[in-house]
């Protein structure tokens, strides 16, 4: 869906403001307010309406919702003096008093090694499962072709993901070819976040709760970072119904598996800064995870998985998934797995050590390693890697 008003123009599915051909820093939370104000711009819009709507009933003080407000508007060029796109209407709410039109993409030009935006049509479709544990799974399926399961990694929220500019374009590429199915793992995202086991068995248990709930017999598996872990495991327990195996900025041992003492006390700490800073307003404790994992993003880049961490699960939580995530370790599985399997990894990757892909690979038997150049945990859309990547995965899928 595209807005355009004045010179400026909204990508609501691409998560970008532009000013003519100039990209806007905006934030995630900044960017929700200014759509919804202006798909509500028939109405004023209270701030209990925007509560819901932005924060999902969350209590946040007056000010944070003044600054956002602020933040909108000079996101727009305008001011609280001169109101003229984001009016205050006193002691009611705010309106969106532009002039907007709307308009539908255009459909993608689909070809190897390069996939536009998925056309407007394409519609994910959420729904949940329920674990044999009684945790509620959120899972996600979008698009029309052969099916393709994505397992979940650190951290996923499928709405999110799905809008956000460090996922679309992976989501929506794949979305345009396969039947793309995803979900949220425990304790994160739309799944339930209060559980009582989270560790790679359970991890894995969820992924056969959603492939049976939806009925799927016979897939490709894609897994990413943690992903790769799940993926392997599942794999050598369902040998019948794994077609393939995509793997990428994986890992078979987690830090305190790899027995060097550096990297444990690096996990540690980690843990430790998850537990004293990673709910709080100010980004700076999420900074250091973001860093390492996108450290070629732009500015919005990085504010949007600043926040996408702080929205997807609890200080707890996000602490006992990265405490189970050092402990995986599935290499003694490696050997056993029997599906055709695609390695890729990225040579300068800050959070799985390129020798990690590596290991992976020559553990499994007949499997075929790719070395992306780039330094980039998850690929963003402008590096030179993401047309390789994207390549090599269709194909091999193909």
């Amino acid at each position: 869906m595209l807005l355009r008003f004045d010179e400026y123009l909204v990508d609501v599915d691409r998560r970008e403001l532009k000013r003519g051909t100039e990209l806007v820093e905006i934030g995630p939370q900044v960017f929700d307010l200014l759509v919804y104000l202006i798909r509500n711009r028939d109405r004023v819009v209270s701030k209990d309406d925007l509560l819901d709507a932005i924060w999902e009933g969350r209590i946040v003080s007056e000010s944070t919702l003044t600054s956002r407000i602020n933040a909108a508007r000079r996101a727009v060029g305008d001011t609280g003096a001169e109101q003229t796109l984001i009016k205050t209407i006193a002691r009611k709410g705010f309106r969106f008093i532009g002039d907007v039109q709307e308009g539908e993409k255009a459909p993608p030009q689909v070809s190897a090694g390069h996939v536009e935006t998925a056309p407007e049509t394409l519609r994910q479709e959420v729904q949940f499962c329920t674990a044999s544990d009684g945790v509620r799974i959120a899972h996600a399926a979008v698009g029309n072709g052969p099916p393709l399961v994505k397992t979940a990694n650190w951290l996923n929220h499928l709405e999110y993901d799905w809008q956000g500019p460090i996922w679309s374009h992976l989501l929506r590429a794949l979305a345009a070819r396969y039947r793309l199915v995803r979900y949220d793992e425990r304790g994160n995202g739309l799944s339930d976040w209060d559980v009582g086991d989270i560790s790679l068995d359970a991890f894995v248990s969820d992924l056969e709760t959603v492939v049976d709930a939806i009925g799927l017999k016979k897939f490709p598996l894609l897994g990413i970072s943690q992903g790769c872990a799940v993926s392997i495991a599942y794999a050598v327990r369902h040998p019948e119904r794994v077609t393939r195996l995509v793997l990428y900025g994986g890992y078979a041992r987690g830090r305190r598996k790899r027995g060097q003492q550096s990297e444990i006390a690096q996990a540690d700490a980690l843990v430790t800064l998850i537990r004293a800073g990673w709910g709080q307003e100010n980004p700076a404790y999420r900074q250091i995870f973001t860093s390492r994992f996108i450290p070629g993003a732009t500015p919005e880049q990085a504010q949007w998985f600043n926040e996408l961490q702080r929205i997807t699960t609890t200080p707890e939580n996000a602490a006992r998934i990265r405490s189970a995530l050092d402990d995986i370790d599935v290499e003694g599985l490696l050997p056993s797995v029997r599906a055709p399997t695609l390695v890729l990894h990225c040579r300068n990757d800050a959070v799985q050590p390129f020798e990690e892909g590596r290991r992976v690979a020559a553990g499994i038997a007949g499997s075929r390693f790719v070395a992306l150049d780039g330094g980039n945990h998850l690929i963003l859309e402008h590096e030179p890697s993401w047309a390789r990547f994207l390549d090599e995965v269709t194909r091999f899928l193909a």
